[in-house]
C-alpha cells in the first residue's frame, strides 16, 4: 500500500491516498490546471498504479473510493460557510413571520446587520440560526428553497453565483478520478440536504454519494400525501471523528483517497491512511499544491 499526503497550499486541500491490491482503469488525461510538479506527479503516478492490471498496487474498480470534504476543499469557504450565508438570508426572508426575532438573539443582531455579534455565540448561535431556518418544512420544500437561493444569490466578494465558486483544479481532479473508475463521495460537515441540492450539478456527484451533517426528520401525511419533515433538532454531525464513522456506515468501504483542508478532516485522513493489507507497504509524505491558477468558475 502506498500513501501520499498532499497539502494543497493556501486552500490547504490535503490528500491522503492509500493503495493496495486491485483491475485496470482507463488512462485518462490528468488535470490540466495543475503545474507539472510534485503534487500532480504524485496523483498521476498513484492513479496509474492502482488502475494498471498487473501492478502490485492494482485496485479493483469497486474498491476505488475517493472522499472529499466540501467547504474549503472543493469550493470556497470565505467569508463564511455558504450554508450559513444561506441561513442568514432565510432569517431575513422569514423575519416578517417572526416579530419576536426583533428582540431575540442571535436573530436581532442579524436583522440589524451585526453579523459579528450574531455569531459571537459560536456553534450554538450557528445551530440556532440553522434550525430556525431549516426546520418545519418538508424535504422537497427545503430542496426547492435551496435551489432557488443558488439561482439568485451572489458571493459577497466576487459577485458570482455560489455555484461558480468551485475550485477548477479540484473539478478536474474529480473528473480525472471518475474517468479512471473511481467513485467520488462528498464527506462534509455541511448539511447533507443542502449539499445534495447542488452537488450533482456542480461536481457531478449524485445525492446518494453525498454524506453530511443532518437534523432529525419524521414521516408525516400532509393533505393525504406522505412527506418527510425536517425537525428543529440535530441528529448527526459529520465532522472530525464523525467522518470515518459516517464513511463506514454509509459507504462500507475504506477510501483509498481522501481530500480535506482542516482539522475537521483529520480523522477521515487518518482512517484512509491507516489501511493496511498483507504484502503491502506504506509511506506518507507532504507536498504542496501546484495548480497554475485558482479559478473559481465551474462550467
Amino acid at each position: 500500500m502506498t500513501t501520499f499526503w498532499i497539502n494543497l497550499a493556501r486552500v490547504a486541500v490535503t490528500v491522503l491516498i492509500t493503495t493496495s491490491w486491485t483491475i485496470q482503469g482507463l488512462a485518462q488525461e490528468p488535470p490540466r490546471s495543475w503545474n507539472d510538479t510534485a503534487p500532480k506527479q504524485a496523483i498521476v503516478a498513484f492513479v496509474e498504479r492502482v488502475t494498471t492490471q498487473g501492478s502490485p498496487d492494482f485496485v479493483l474498480p469497486a474498491e476505488r473510493i475517493a472522499t472529499f470534504d466540501n467547504d474549503g476543499t472543493l469550493w470556497a469557504e470565505q467569508p463564511l460557510y455558504f450554508q450559513i450565508l444561506f441561513a442568514i438570508d432565510r432569517i431575513k426572508a422569514l423575519a416578517p413571520q417572526h416579530p419576536e426575532w426583533e428582540d431575540k438573539e442571535p436573530y436581532a443582531a442579524l436583522l440589524r446587520g451585526d453579523l459579528k455579534a450574531a455569531l459571537a455565540g459560536g456553534e450554538h448561535a450557528i445551530l440556532d440560526i440553522v434550525m430556525a431556518t431549516h426546520a418545519g418544512m418538508t424535504s422537497d420544500e427545503f430542496e426547492q428553497i435551496v435551489k432557488d437561493w443558488f439561482a439568485t444569490a451572489r458571493h459577497p466578494t466576487t459577485g458570482r453565483p455560489y455555484t461558480e465558486m468551485a475550485y477548477q483544479p479540484m473539478l478536474e481532479l474529480l473528473a480525472y478520478l471518475r474517468a479512471n473508475n473511481f467513485k467520488t463521495f462528498i464527506v462534509s460537515g455541511s448539511g447533507i440536504e443542502f449539499m445534495r441540492a447542488f452537488a450533482e450539478k456542480v461536481y457531478g456527484i449524485p445525492p446518494e454519494q453525498v454524506i453530511g451533517s443532518s437534523g432529525k426528520q419524521q414521516f408525516e401525511m400532509r393533505a393525504g400525501k406522505p412527506v418527510i419533515v425536517k425537525l428543529a433538532a440535530g441528529d448527526f454531525i459529520d465532522d472530525k471523528d464523525g467522518k470515518p464513522i459516517a464513511i463506514q456506515k454509509v459507504i462500507g468501504r475504506r477510501p483509498i483517497a481522501a481530500f480535506g483542508n482542516s482539522d475537521g478532516d483529520l480523522q477521515m485522513l487518518q482512517w484512509t491512511c491507516a489501511a493496511s493489507r498483507t504484502r503491502s507497504r506504506r509511506s506518507c509524505r507532504t507536498v504542496r499544491r501546484a495548480s497554475k491558477t485558482l479559478p473559481v468558475r465551474s462550467e
